[in-house]
């Protein structure tokens, strides 16, 4: 049997503040073609469906577009939730779904439920394990004792394990939404530390023959049996350098046979540059960058009036601005004394030269005098 392992696709999510629904789908029908080229029987997705617990009417129709086109080019799918969805929404219709072949493990309850399908070599069990938020896990387990997310996965594979045991020659696959000691963090995760320390260990997973794991955003392998398959596309320039991939994971009669890697297309790359305002906008070794998303670090001494709106000029996908003057920017003012030793005047103009790196022209301390005046309701002086 050959399993496509996915996670992360969080349809809906934005790129500071960029709508990115088109470049989701772009990249999502186009599982399709990995499953045809590379006759994949099932799909999984570890978590992370959506980007919010309730999703968007556009965001569903890019997920269920996304889901029909891998199904017509015939594989399964087999999804279990994030800490980003709501199991209960994204569980209901299930028994219909999976008439479809859309098979969705999203409670508690169904963790050590599998779903089974056959090969020639026989069955192999897809377990969904959803993501487990101890406080409310602990309750759904019926062990209000355990108090960590170790605990919490622990028990629901210890429960994986002896369903297994009762079927004798079975191929497994577990889905887990968990972070999982010794992966490598990116900025767009969400934290899960709420409910106890978040890691959990590797060794939870022993005794089935793949872990299909989701939570995070790079592509990593912690074992051979072990692996994030990461998100689809990158949701934060922490994330630049990653290769998006998806595992191709090979089952023989035996078990686990090979993983092999498929990267995924990049509708839009991500750059960071650096330097002055002016000397960003003219450097024609720039050209490159105008179609993608780009974060800007300026480094003028003063902070540049309108900067954004000039860089977007030149880069029409600039999403990110942030002032580090080179050579460092000293904050020495410390407002609450200020206050007592100086007029509103003085310290809001005093605010404006802390901020920005130069200190307010005449106009500017016009305006600031008349909004105090305007406070205070007197006439400006």
């Amino acid at each position: 049997m050959r399993v496509l392992h996915t996670s992360d696709w969080h349809v809906g999510r934005t790129f500071h503040g960029r709508d990115l629904l088109a470049e989701q789908e772009t990249v999502l029908t186009g599982l399709a073609d990995i499953v045809t080229n590379d006759r994949v029987d099932v799909v999984v997705v570890s978590g992370d469906l959506y980007d919010r617990a309730v999703p968007s009417a556009e965001a569903v129709g890019v997920c269920g577009r996304a889901l029909r086109r891998i199904a017509d080019a015939g594989a399964r799918i087999v999804v279990t939730p994030g800490n980003h969805d709501s199991g209960p929404r994204l569980g209901a219709f299930g028994e219909f779904a999976a008439a479809g072949g859309l098979y969705l493990r999203t409670a508690v309850s169904d963790l050590d439920r599998p779903v089974v399908i056959d090969d020639h070599h026989g069955p192999v069990a897809f377990y969904g394990i959803p993501y487990l938020e101890p406080e409310v896990a602990r309750q759904g387990l019926g062990l209000p004792e355990l108090r960590t997310h170790a605990d919490v996965l622990g028990e629901a594979m210890r429960r994986v394990r002896d369903d297994l045991g009762r079927r004798p020659g079975t191929r497994s696959v577990v889905l887990a939404h968990a972070f999982v000691t010794g992966g490598e963090v990116s900025d767009s995760e969400r934290t899960i530390a709420v409910g106890g320390v978040p890691h959990v260990p590797g060794g939870v997973f022993t005794g089935v023959d793949y872990a299909a794991l989701g939570h995070l955003h790079g592509p990593q392998t912690l074992a051979n049996h072990l692996r994030y398959s990461g998100s689809p596309m990158a949701y934060s320039f922490s994330e630049a350098r990653h290769h998006k991939s998806v595992w191709l994971v090979d089952l023989h009669s035996s078990g686990l046979a090979d993983v092999e890697r498929r990267t995924l297309p990049v509708p839009r790359e991500l750059a960071v540059i650096s330097g002055e305002l002016t000397e960003v906008l003219v450097d024609p070794a720039n050209d490159v960058h105008e179609d993608k998303f780009l974060s800007v670090e300026l480094t003028d001494r003063v902070r540049p009036v309108d900067a954004m709106r000039r860089l977007q000029a030149r880069f029409p996908h600039a999403v990110h601005l942030e002032w580090r003057p080179a050579g460092g920017h000293q904050r020495p003012q410390r407002y609450p004394e200020l206050s007592q030793r100086r007029d509103d005047a003085e310290v809001a103009c005093c605010f404006v030269t802390d901020t920005r790196g130069a200190e307010p022209t005449e106009t500017e301390r016009g305006l600031l005098r008349e909004a105090l005046a305007a406070v205070a309701g007197k006439e400006p002086e």
